[in-house]
C-alpha cells in the first residue's frame, strides 16, 4: 500500500513537473483584473501590517543572542569598509606588474571585493531568514521573507560585479580590463540594482502574499516591469553601441563576440517573449524561466571570474620564468665580464637592475589556454544542465508535435516512425556537441599526449583521426534522429558514385591518400622532406592536400596521392641524423696528411658534429686544379645543418690558413712560341671614320 502511495505521488509529481508551467497561473488580462491594483497596493502599504512584521522581527532579535551576533557581521564590514577599500587598491598597485604580482595577491583583492560587496546583502539575507523561521509568522511576514530572500543573493551578485569593476579593483588592476568597459559596466550595473531588484522584491512580496491569484494584476504589472528592464540591460550590454563593443572590436575570435546574436537572442528576445508570456496570465512560467535565465548568466560570470584568475596564473608563471631567464642571463654576462677584468662588483652596485622583457600579456601558452577553457566550458555545461534539469520534464510536450514520418530499416509493411518536434531539437543538440566536441576534444587530446612525450607527428595524427571519428559519429546521429537512415540515402550514394566516377575521383583519391597518411604515416607533420625540386617541412596534413613550408617561408600544397603514388624524400622518418659532406681543394704539393689531420681536428671541435659514427676525411681524387679531400660527418638533427656546414667552413678556412695550406682554385697557364719572331697585326674596323689619316 505505501509502495503503491509513492508511486502515485511521484507520478503526480512528474505530472506536475511536465505540465504545470504551460498552465496559466491568472486569466487574460482585462479591465476588472486591473481595476483592483489601487486597492492592492493600498492594502499592501498598509502601516499596521508593516509595524507588526517589525515587532515581530524585534522580539526575534530580542530572544535570540545568536541572531545578534550575526547581525554584528554585517555591522563591522560595513564599519571597515574605508579600511577594505584601501587594503584593495594597495593589492592593486603591488600587482600592477606580471613580474612582480603574485597570484596570491590576486586572491586576496577577491576576497576583500566579498567582504565590501557582503555587508548589505548578508543583512538583508538575515533578515529574511529570521522572518522565515518565526513561529507566529503571517502570510504578509512570510511574503517579506520570500522576497528578501530571494533579493539577497541577487543583490550580492550584482554588488560583487560592481565592486569588481571599480578602479584600482580586481578586474582593473588584476584582469587588465579596459576601461572602456569597466566604466559603462559599473553604470549599467548601478542603474539595474537601483531600479530592479526593489521591482523584483516588491513582485516577489506581492506574488507571495497572494498566492491563489499570483499576486493578481499588481503581481502581472510588477514582474512585467521587472523583466522589460532587465530586457533593456541586457540590450545596452550586447546591441552595436553598447558595453561589449569595444570587446568584440578588439576580438572579433572571442566567444562574446562570435556568438554575439545567439547571446543577444537568450537575453533581450527571449526576456521579451516571457514577458508577453507574463502579461497574457503564464506568470508561474515566466517567472521561472526569468530566474533560470538570470541564474544561467551568474553562472557564466562566476565562470569568466575563475576564467581570468587562471589566466593571470599562467601569465604569471610564464613571466616570472622570463624574468629567470633574463637574469641567468645578465648573471653570465657579469661572469665573463668578471674574467676579461671589467666590472666585477657591478653586482653590488646600487644602479645595477635586471630590465624587464617587453611582453605582450595575451603571449600566453595556447596548450595551457586552451585545456582551461576546454575545462571550464565542460563545468559550464554540467552546471547549466543542472540549473535547467528541473524543467526539462516541462518539454515533453514536443513529442507529441509530429512534423513527418520515416520508414525504419527493418520496418514491417506499411510501419512508420514519427518525426517529432523534439527529434529536431535533439538533432540541433547533437549537431552543436558535434561542433564544440570536435574543436575542443581534439586540443584537449594533444594537451595530454603532449605531457607523456607523444612525438608531434603521433600528435597530429591521433588528433586528426579523432576528429574525423567525432564529425562522423554526429554526421550519423544527426540524420538518425532527423530519421534518414541506409534506405533513404542509397540513391545520393549512387549517384555521387557516378559523380566521383567521372569528376571526383582525383579529391577522392587524395581524400583516402590522406587517409592512408594519417594511418601508415609516411610523412608526419614537422618532418622535413623533398618533393620534386622543393624542400621544405610538412605543416598540415587535410584531406585533399599537404602543406609545406619551404625555407623561405612559401607554402606548397601538394596533393596527398602525390606522397603515396610518387616518389617522396624524407630527411626524418625514421631518424633526423644526416650525413654531412664537406669538399675542400688543396694545392697539389700540399702535405696531404697535414689538411686531413686539420680536417679531423676541426670536425672534432665542432658543436653537434656526432662522436658515433666518428667523422673521416678521405683523399677523393686529383683533380684539374686541386687535390680533392672530402669531410664526412654526422648531426643529430636537421635545426642546425646550415650552421654546422657554415661553422665547418669557416674553421676549415682559418685552420688551413695558421697552417700554410692552400686552397686551391681554378688556373690557366698561357705559354707563347718564342723561337721565331711572333706575327703581330693591327685591324681597324671597317668604319673609315675610325682609321687614321695618312700623309702625303
Amino acid at each position: 500500500m505505501q509502495r503503491k502511495l509513492i508511486e502515485t505521488v511521484v507520478e503526480y509529481h512528474d505530472f506536475l513537473v511536465g505540465k504545470l508551467l504551460w498552465v496559466r497561473s491568472t486569466p487574460y488580462p482585462s479591465k476588472a483584473v486591473f481595476l483592483t491594483v489601487p486597492g492592492q497596493i493600498k492594502d499592501l502599504i498598509s502601516p499596521d501590517r508593516w509595524l507588526k512584521t517589525g515587532k515581530l522581527l524585534i522580539s526575534q532579535v530580542q530572544q535570540s543572542p545568536i541572531l545578534l551576533l550575526l547581525l554584528l557581521i554585517p555591522l563591522l564590514l560595513i564599519l571597515k569598509a574605508k579600511r577594505l577599500r584601501g587594503w584593495l587598491q594597495e593589492t592593486g598597485k603591488k600587482n600592477t606588474s606580471y613580474f612582480s604580482g603574485s597570484i596570491v595577491g590576486t586572491l586576496k583583492a577577491i576576497i576583500i571585493t566579498i567582504m565590501l560587496a557582503a555587508p548589505w546583502p548578508l543583512l538583508l539575507g538575515i533578515v529574511g531568514w529570521q522572518l522565515h523561521l518565526l513561529s507566529d509568522a503571517t502570510d504578509f511576514s512570510r511574503a517579506v521573507a520570500a522576497g528578501l530572500l530571494w533579493l539577497a543573493p541577487t543583490y550580492f551578485y550584482l554588488r560583487m560585479i560592481y565592486v569588481l569593476c571599480k578602479p584600482n579593483g580586481v578586474a582593473d588592476a588584476h584582469f587588465a580590463w579596459p576601461n572602456k568597459i569597466l566604466q559603462p559596466l559599473r553604470f549599467e550595473i548601478k542603474h539595474l540594482m537601483i531600479i530592479f531588484l526593489p521591482i523584483v522584491f516588491f513582485t516577489l512580496f506581492v506574488i507571495n502574499n497572494e498566492m491563489t491569484t499570483m499576486g493578481g494584476g499588481l503581481g502581472r504589472i510588477c514582474a512585467v516591469i521587472a523583466q522589460l528592464i532587465l530586457a533593456f540591460f541586457f540590450y545596452r550590454l550586447f546591441n552595436k553601441k553598447g558595453v561589449f563593443q569595444v570587446l568584440i572590436d578588439h576580438h572579433p575570435k572571442h566567444p562574446i563576440s562570435r556568438f554575439r546574436f545567439l547571446w543577444f537572442t537568450l537575453t533581450v528576445i527571449l526576456i521579451l517573449i516571457l514577458a508577453i508570456f507574463t502579461f497574457v496570465g503564464f506568470v508561474y512560467t515566466g517567472a521561472i524561466l526569468t530566474e533560470l535565465l538570470l541564474d544561467s548568466y551568474m553562472l557564466i560570470m562566476g565562470l569568466i571570474i575563475i576564467q581570468q584568475l587562471g589566466v593571470r596564473w599562467l601569465l604569471i608563471a610564464n613571466h616570472r620564468l622570463i624574468l629567470q631567464e633574463a637574469i641567468e642571463k645578465n648573471k653570465v654576462v657579469l661572469a665573463r665580464e668578471a674574467e676579461q677584468g671589467g666590472t666585477e662588483n657591478q653586482e653590488d652596485d646600487p644602479l645595477f637592475e635586471i630590465e624587464e622583457p617587453e611582453i605582450d600579456l595575451y603571449a600566453l601558452s595556447q596548450d595551457s589556454r586552451k585545456l582551461l577553457d576546454t575545462i571550464l566550458m565542460v563545468i559550464g555545461i554540467i552546471g547549466l544542465g543542472w540549473q535547467w534539469s528541473g524543467v526539462l520534464p516541462a518539454f515533453n510536450f514536443l513529442q507529441d508535435i509530429i512534423l513527418w514520418y520515416h520508414i525504419p530499416a527493418n520496418a514491417e509493411q506499411g510501419e512508420t516512425v514519427p518525426v517529432t518536434l523534439d527529434d529536431v531539437g535533439l538533432a540541433i543538440v547533437i549537431a552543436i556537441v558535434t561542433y564544440i566536441a570536435a574543436k575542443r576534444l581534439p586540443a584537449l587530446l594533444e594537451i595530454i599526449l603532449l605531457q607523456v612525450s607523444t612525438p608531434a607527428g603521433s600528435r597530429y595524427t591521433i588528433t586528426t583521426l579523432t576528429n574525423y571519428a567525432i564529425v562522423s559519429l554526429g554526421i550519423v546521429f544527426f540524420f538518425k534522429m532527423l530519421g534518414v537512415g541506409w534506405s533513404q540515402v542509397q540513391w545520393l550514394i549512387a549517384a555521387l558514385g557516378v559523380g566521383i566516377g567521372f569528376g571526383l575521383q582525383e579529391i577522392v583519391a587524395n581524400f583516402i591518400c590522406g587517409i592512408i597518411i594519417l594511418f601508415e604515416r609516411p610523412v608526419r607533420v614537422g618532418d622535413v622532406v623533398t618533393v620534386g625540386d622543393t624542400d621544405g617541412v610538412v605543416t598540415r596534413i587535410q584531406i585533399r592536400a599537404t602543406t609545406i613550408r619551404n625555407w623561405d617561408k612559401k607554402e606548397l600544397l601538394v596533393p596527398n596521392k602525390e606522397f603515396v603514388t610518387g616518389r617522396l624524400l624524407n630527411w626524418s622518418l625514421s631518424d633526423q641524423v644526416t650525413r654531412l659532406i664537406v669538399s675542400v681543394g688543396v694545392a697539389y704539393g700540399s702535405d696531404i696528411q697535414q689538411a686531413k689531420s686539420v680536417m679531423l681536428e676541426v670536425a672534432g671541435s665542432t658543436e653537434c658534429i656526432m662522436v658515433d659514427p666518428k667523422p673521416s676525411v678521405t683523399f677523393e681524387s686529383f683533380g684539374d686544379n686541386a687535390l680533392i679531400l672530402v669531410l664526412r660527418c654526422f648531426v643529430e638533427s636537421l635545426d642546425n645543418r646550415l650552421g654546422i656546414i657554415s661553422n665547418l667552413h669557416e674553421e676549415i678556412n682559418r685552420k688551413f690558413n695558421d697552417a700554410g695550406i692552400n686552397i686551391a682554385f681554378p688556373q690557366r697557364d698561357l705559354h707563347l712560341n718564342t723561337q721565331k719572331p711572333l706575327d703581330i697585326r693591327i685591324h681597324y674596323p671597317d668604319d673609315p671614320v675610325a682609321k687614321p689619316a695618312r700623309s702625303g
